[in-house]
C-alpha cells in the first residue's frame, strides 16, 4: 500500500510573516485608576485567575468599541 503524502499548508509562508507581523502590539497606552477601579480589577484577576492584565484590558476595550461601532453602522433604511 502505497502512503499519501501530507500536504503541506496552503499559506504562503511569506504571507504568513506578514500577517503575524501586523499583529505585534507596538503602540503604548498608559490608563490612570482610581483606588476603586484598581481593587475591582485586583478582586477580578484573582477571582478568576486572571494572569494577563493588558490582555484582559485589550479585550474588554476592544469588545466595547466594535460593539458601539456595530450599534451606529450606517443603514440604508
Amino acid at each position: 500500500m502505497k502512503r499519501k503524502k501530507k500536504s503541506k499548508s496552503a499559506v504562503d509562508p511569506d504571507v504568513l510573516a506578514k500577517h503575524q507581523e501586523g499583529l505585534k502590539h507596538r503602540n503604548r497606552q498608559v490608563i490612570y485608576l482610581n483606588d476603586k477601579e484598581m481593587a475591582a480589577i485586583d478582586e477580578y484577576c484573582r477571582q478568576f485567575k486572571v494572569s494577563s492584565r493588558s490582555a484582559l484590558y485589550r479585550q474588554a476595550i476592544m469588545e466595547h468599541i466594535l460593539a458601539v461601532l456595530d450599534e451606529n453602522a450606517p443603514t440604508l433604511f
